[in-house]
This record gives structure tokens, C-alpha cells and sequence, in this order.
């Protein structure tokens, strides 16, 4: 049996779990807030971060390992392309997706959600970046009507997890969602997407999992 351990608001843990119950493989939750330093947390993953998962094998962290491990175990039903190009294409993607996209975006996130602040340089440095970076993404995705193309791949659980996260972060600081303004039609994606039974149950534990933390929070306020 696989735990997968961290928490619904996570887009990682959201991609992991997205191929999970694509994929049908049985699976159970335990909550594990990122940063932890409990040890039996870092023996896990020893930078305290989320996702990771327990098998009857061992821990595995960071979600594209996991993910690859997943594919490689249960290889039916396949989220990747039977050969070895096509693979790597879909690698290709998923990194300009998440190094050079949302990990830049990232820096917005204190500001956008979670009510900081962000330095008018940041700012301007992360939007110079995203100016640059996203439409660089465009030449690698297909969105017909996937990311990649024609199939629901892996590609797609990074693509759904995170790249709404960049549109609304832009939006909430510069005012413009960037995403849009380059022409990536993310919400006619994200429809498509919410069709999806895996995809329902992802935004449904998300959405609970949110509530909690804010009812949690106004709490800790009184």
C-alpha cells in the first residue's frame, strides 16, 4: 500500500495524486505540513518537504521522482508515450512547466496568497522573467485539447496543478494574468480538465482542505 503524505493545498502533492487516481493504484493520505522536522518526517525527505510517499519498498520524495517511479511500477494505464523520444519530450515539458514557469512565479505567491508582501524589485524582476519564459513554454505545448497533445499524460498533472497558481499570482500582484496575456488559454484547459473524476477529487479535497486552514486560522485569531 502507498501513503502519500503531505497536504491538499499543495500543487505537488496535487500532481502526485492526480497520476495516482489516474492510474486506479490504491493509495491512502496522511497530512504532513511541509518544513516538518519531525524525524520520521526527514528520514523521508530531508529537506522537510511535501510530497513524499511510503512503500512497502521504502520513502520516495520530490513528485517527479515519484511520479516516474509510479509509471515504472504501474505502467497501466501509461501516462507517458511508449518510446524513449516521446518520453523525453513530455520530461521536456514538465520542466519548463515547473522550473521555469511556476518555481519563478513562486516568488509572488506570499503576496498573492497569502497576504505579505512582495519588493517592487522582485516584482519586476519575476515578470521580466515571466515575459520571457512563458511564451517560451507555448512552443512545447499543443493543448489539443491536452497539453501535449490528443492524451491525458503526465504532463497533465503538472500542467493542471500548476499552472492556474501562475495566472492567479500574476493577476493578484501586476493586475494581469500573464498567462492570458500570452495567449495560453488556461481556462478553457482547466474545464476540460474538471471533467475528469480524478480531477473532481483533487479540487474537492483542495477546496475542503483550504476552508479548514482558513476557518483554522481566523480561530487562532479570536
Amino acid at each position: 500500500m502507498i501513503t502519500l503524505c503531505g497536504f491538499s493545498v499543495s500543487n505537488y502533492y496535487n500532481k502526485v495524486k492526480l497520476a495516482l487516481l489516474e492510474k486506479g493504484i490504491e493509495f491512502t493520505e496522511e497530512y504532513v505540513n511541509t518544513g516538518s522536522q519531525d524525524e520520521a518526517v526527514l528520514s523521508a525527505s530531508p529537506l522537510g518537504k511535501v510530497p513524499f510517499i511510503r512503500t512497502d519498498r521504502g520513502t520516495l520524495c520530490e513528485s517527479q521522482v515519484i511520479v516516474d517511479w509510479l509509471e515504472a511500477e504501474y505502467p497501466t494505464p501509461a501516462l507517458l508515450p511508449a518510446d524513449a523520444f516521446g518520453r523525453a519530450k513530455q520530461h521536456e515539458l514538465i520542466t519548463f512547466i515547473e522550473l521555469h514557469v511556476e518555481l519563478v512565479a513562486r516568488e509572488l505567491y506570499m503576496q498573492a496568497f497569502f497576504g505579505g508582501t512582495v519588493s517592487d524589485e522582485t516584482q519586476a524582476r519575476v515578470k521580466q522573467k515571466l515575459d520571457r519564459h512563458i511564451p517560451a513554454l507555448m512552443r512545447l505545448t499543443a493543448f489539443k485539447p491536452y497539453v501535449a497533445g490528443s492524451q491525458f499524460t503526465m504532463a497533465d498533472c503538472s500542467a493542471y496543478t500548476n499552472l492556474p497558481l501562475v495566472a492567479m499570482s500574476t493577476k493578484a500582484v501586476y493586475g494581469e494574468d500573464l498567462l492570458q496575456k500570452h495567449g495560453l488559454d488556461w481556462k478553457s484547459y482547466a474545464k476540460l480538465m474538471a471533467e475528469r473524476p480524478s480531477v473532481q477529487r483533487v479540487d474537492a479535497d483542495r477546496k475542503a482542505d483550504t476552508a479548514a486552514r482558513v476557518a483554522a486560522a481566523a480561530a487562532a485569531r479570536k
